[in-house]
């Protein structure tokens, strides 16, 4: 039976903000009856997780959402308002840039300093120095003072000590995003060695990528309150929907109109998921259905109904038109209305994508009668991208000659 390294149940904490601050005598003397109104914010509230040993969690969550205050707790760095909160052996915590280092001792000291207060003896933090400063890549720098190192160069000091260290339990907050990509790269290497030795391993993250490749459970936190707990890719989809979900209702999405629309008109275009239910926001895989709706006011035959999707950077991922692919459109007449959908499984890499819908007056003429440019979106999110308009789905094969 699995032993839990961590435990946490019921756990709240909230900050008392005042919203008058004094920092002089002086100030206080002069507006002695001016409000001192407290402000409450609830950081975190009655939150239950319970991490196995060697397991290595995710804890992820908008800005603000209470990730990093739940690792500090769990560091003993807050106290908790109410609940318990419970670490079964040692505890590395690297969770905010320079926290334990003396930007007036150099590097060598700080190294032999923290390693011992995390729980190393002399003799071992001797011993181990020469390969932390080689994981940091430091040696130029061992005797120069802290306080002359870049941000970057703090964190890879920091993230070296802390992961060199015996430490049963590490608390890794998001102060990786300030290292360049190669040390980045370097660090996750670590986080596999560390994984297979078995250690237990908390990451506070917004990438969703580094939570699917190496956590074996995640949570996601909002507002102070844990949503879900499991598997790392649904929470990642879960993190995505909440993100992405608020910024694209802020989207302004209204775009020229061209062609004389007064024989048809678009009146309106849409995006759809599998069940019929209108979205703006799809994870990267699932059925995506584009439609428009045209009402006529004129007589057509076989009229020409297109779509066009473009990325942010305005370059044209997607076109269809109905002629293109063969399909009859059939015969209008004044008053009647028609739905044109297209569906497709959601390949388009994680990007905000805008909506053209147009109408052509018949096959060959192509005679603009309506085009709506940009009238609506879709953000679609994923938790992985090579780089690419589309992540197409294929096979990859290597084969020794």
């Amino acid at each position: 039976m699995s032993t839990a390294a961590i435990t946490v149940a019921d756990v709240s904490k909230t900050f008392r903000l005042p919203h008058q601050r004094y920092s002089t005598l002086k100030e206080r003397a002069l507006h002695p009856f001016r409000s001192r109104e407290i402000e409450e914010l609830r950081a975190l509230q009655d939150v239950s997780v319970t991490v196995e040993q060697g397991e290595f969690f995710g804890i992820v969550g908008r800005n603000g959402s209470g990730k990093s205050t739940l690792l500090k707790c769990l560091a003993g760095i807050y106290e908790a308002d109410g609940g318990t909160l419970e670490v079964q052996g040692t505890l590395s915590p690297f969770i905010e840039l320079g926290v334990g280092f003396n930007p007036d001792l150099t590097a060598r000291d700080n190294v032999l300093i923290n390693a011992i207060l995390l729980g190393l003896t002399r003799r071992e933090a001797r011993r181990r120095f020469d390969e932390i400063i080689a994981f940091a890549e430091l040696e130029e720098f061992i005797d120069l003072k802290l306080k002359n190192y870049s941000s970057g160069m703090h964190v890879r000091l920091a993230f070296s000590v802390a992961t060199q260290v015996d430490a049963d339990v590490l608390l890794i907050d998001e102060v990786l995003a300030v290292g360049d990509a190669a040390f980045q790269q370097k660090c996750f290497g670590q986080f596999q060695k560390l994984k297979d030795a078995g250690r237990t391993i908390v990451l506070v993250t917004h990438d969703m990528t580094a939570v699917e490749r190496f956590c074996d459970r995640a949570m996601l936190i909002e507002r102070g309150r844990v949503l879900a707990a499991g598997d790392p890719h649904d929470i990642a989809l879960a993190y995505n929907e909440i993100n992405f979900g608020r910024l694209v209702h802020e989207t302004n999405d209204d775009g020229a109109r061209y062609g004389d629309h007064t024989a048809a008109e678009i009146t309106d275009a849409w995006f759809e998921n599998d069940a019929g239910r209108r979205i703006n926001v799809l994870a990267q895989g699932e059925p995506l259905h584009i439609v428009m709706e045209i009402r006529f006011h004129t007589h057509l035959d076989e009229p020409v109904f297109g779509f066009t999707i473009r990325n942010e950077a305005g370059h044209t991922v997607f076109a269809t038109r109905t002629d293109m692919r063969g399909v009859e459109t059939g015969g209008f007449r004044p008053g009647e209305s028609a739905i044109m959908r297209v569906a497709m499984d959601n390949w388009f890499a994680p990007n905000v994508y805008r909506l053209t819908p147009s109408i052509a007056r018949t096959v060959g003429s192509m005679d603009a009668l309506d085009i709506r440019e940009d009238l609506t979106s879709l953000t679609v999110h994923g938790t992985g991208n090579a780089g690419g308009v589309v992540d197409q789905p294929h096979a990859m094969n290597v084969a020794r000659r």
